[in-house]
């Protein structure tokens, strides 16, 4: 009798879990990238696509058309509706066993944009250079999908978790990557159609990750790499291998932390400290090669009326990671380099007088310290307090140097994995119709420069196909300068890396923007996006909306030898080659068949560049602003943009 019961609850049970799951699978579902305030592709076909049960009818009706299917065996659905003009707001219906309805549908152009962490950088990161750009924003057709973060080493994904599409207005401009939105802005206001911008970009990934299995069939040993990935053991064991790593540091035991009294107390009371200056690094200042952690700690003067208001405390870039501390009390901190460290000060930490400034830096790699040429210091509405001088410093741990793994066990990232982003961040809506794409990354790639070229048009023609654009526009930010200055001719796997991304425009259709001109030294996300993002509108209403306008500067044609000198060619001339600076090309460098590289003399000659040097007799090749950071590439074109740097090897 009881076992009758409890049977007959249970099969209950199931039967209303069962009825619920059904019809929860039953119902219409749609892809993250398809929802309220998307945009869609103007003067193309418009494909919606999703999921439900088998067999399922589904209508769906848009702009006063209205379309028909039924779900395939796997359960995929999918519609097209007729190329439409820029327009909207539009709606879309959606009928089946369930029904959906999407708003504020606009028909624009969409671009891709993808990338690392140049492309990822927000508004809100550059939001003392672009203060006035993002208070008057007020562009709510230009919108902007930011695709979260995620991978997957198995195979190409149906659909990513969140995200959404946000508009161009001051409540959600913050979040805009800061290079497309000068991009669609500048595209906005020469043709007043709507703008969707997808964002698929990743801080520190190589472009390997970003390109599907197909598009590396020229290169077999990354495919034996990609089908190693799959086996989910053999990625689990790597993945332990790197917890491991990570966790070696963090078990050693941070000085700071371990006596009666925190190095951060106030009470604290520094013996034996010794002196360091701020900004700077701790190996160019009496440290030598230390990997770990160190304590910087100052008294600081806060006069009165800066009492009682909220302050701000910029503490420039820190390599790696930091803490700050204010009297005892945590105010901040970064867990990596690349940041700038802007640290918002409650009104009830710091006092009139003396204050007690702490900052615990750790480093793991390359030398540890503060950048220097960056803000330090501590303000409020009416006030400045200067952090910069010499504080004193005390390591706090030292970090063992790690042993090598062997090749089987190598620690793992995934981010950095091939096709791993390619198969959750884009491979979800290849369907989707695009304008173009726009490209920004290479950094991660600059260990292996020479490479580079393959890579890039392996996955410029890999997208194309998965798009099923053939012929898209693709455009790409060449890297900027940046690292010190070397005042000799160098060799440089920054400026390889630019040449492989300058023999990579033989593809068609393809653009390249200089930026040779926008970095920073000691930035690698240099503070100056807008004109990034305009150079590459440049490059899309050339290549994209077939404009009349010089998009380019000048770029490397051919060279011939004539006796004692070298003579340059270039294509994307304008109106002509200049001297930006109205002073002599410097940046040349000139060598025989030995390849040893002297600075040349260099001057413009109607629409080429005559390269020499008393030094070499015989000149072979020439190289033009090859250096990490040249100081004063000055040849451009009349428009005002710069030759890209190239070799003639």
């Amino acid at each position: 009798m009881n076992v009758s019961k409890i049977t007959l609850k249970n099969l209950v049970v199931f039967f209303i879990c069962f009825s619920s799951f059904h019809a929860l699978s039953a119902q219409i579902r749609l892809p993250q990238i398809i929802r309220d305030s998307m945009v869609l592709q103007r003067n193309h076909p418009i494909k919606i696509w999703g999921w439900a049960a088998q067999r399922e009818k589904i209508s769906v009706t848009f702009n006063g058309k209205h379309r028909k299917t039924v779900t395939s065996r796997g359960g995929n659905w999918s519609v097209e509706f007729p190329e439409m003009k820029a327009g909207g707001p539009y709606s879309i219906q959606l009928n089946g066993p369930n029904k959906i309805e999407l708003n504020d549908i606009l028909v624009g152009d969409v671009w891709l944009c993808a990338g690392q962490s140049n492309m990822v950088h927000q508004l809100n990161i550059h939001d003392i250079t672009y203060a006035n750009e993002i208070a008057n924003a007020n562009y709510p057709e230009i919108r902007h999908f930011k695709i979260p973060t995620q991978t997957d080493l198995t195979g190409p994904n149906k659909d990513f978790n969140g995200g959404s599409w946000q508009s161009a207005v001051p409540d959600e401009i913050r979040s805009f990557s800061a290079v497309t939105y000068f991009f669609a802005k500048k595209i906005y206001k020469k043709y007043k159609v709507p703008i969707g911008l997808i964002n698929a970009s990743v801080g520190g990934t190589p472009i390997e990750a970003w390109t599907s299995e197909a598009g590396f069939q020229e290169f077999p040993e990354i495919l034996k790499t990609i089908e190693k990935n799959k086996d989910t053991a053999y990625v689990n064991s790597r993945i332990r291998g790197k917890r491991g790593a990570d966790k070696m540091a963090d078990d050693i035991g941070d000085k700071g932390l371990m006596g009666p009294l925190a190095w951060y107390d106030p009470n604290f009371v520094p013996k034996n400290w010794r002196r360091i200056n701020i900004p700077g690094y701790w190996e160019d200042q009496g440290i030598r090669n230390l990997n770990g952690v160190v304590w910087y700690r100052k008294v600081i003067e806060i006069p009165t009326d800066m009492i009682a208001q909220e302050a701000k405390v910029f503490l420039g870039r820190i390599v790696d990671a930091d803490e700050l501390y204010i009297n005892g009390q945590k105010v901040g901190n970064t867990t990596y380099q690349y940041p700038q460290r802007r640290y918002t000060v409650p009104k009830n930490i710091v006092k009139a007088g003396t204050n007690i400034f702490t900052i615990k830096v750790t480093n793991y790699n390359g030398k540890g310290g503060f950048v220097p040429d960056k803000p330090y210091y501590l303000f409020t509405e009416t006030d400045t307090v200067d952090l910069k001088g010499y504080w004193q410093y005390k390591v706090g741990e030292i970090f063992n140097p790690s042993v090598p793994s062997s090749t089987s066990t190598r620690p793992i990232n995934a981010q950095n994995e091939p096709t791993a982003l390619y198969n959750v961040m884009v491979a979800p809506y290849t369907q989707f119709s695009l304008k173009g794409i726009l490209w920004y990354q290479g950094e991660s790639n600059s260990g292996e420069p020479k490479a580079y070229e393959g890579l890039l048009k392996g996955l410029i023609n890999d997208w194309r196909t998965q798009f099923n654009q053939p012929d898209i526009p693709f455009i790409y930010a060449q890297l900027p300068n940046f690292m010190e200055v070397n005042y000799l001719p160098e060799e440089s796997n920054w400026a390889e890396l630019r040449q492989s991304q300058l023999k990579s425009l033989s593809l068609s259709n393809t653009a390249m923007t200089v930026n040779i001109d926008l970095g920073e030294w000691n930035d690698i996300h240099p503070d100056n996006k807008k004109d990034v993002g305009e150079r590459l509108a440049l490059s899309a209403m050339k290549l994209a909306y077939h404009a009349n306008v010089v998009y380019s500067g000048p770029l490397y044609a051919d060279y011939k030898i004539n006796e004692k000198a070298i003579e340059i060619t270039f294509s994307n001339l304008g109106s002509g080659l200049i001297s930006n600076d109205g002073k002599q090309l410097s940046e040349f460098a000139i060598a025989g068949k030995d390849k040893n590289y002297v600075w040349a003399n260099a001057k413009i000659v109607g629409n080429k560049v005559i390269v020499w040097s008393d030094a070499i007799q015989d000149p072979k090749y020439v190289r033009y602003a090859w250096a990490d950071n040249p100081d004063n590439p000055n040849l451009y074109n009349k428009e005002g943009l710069p030759a890209s740097p190239f070799t003639t090897e």
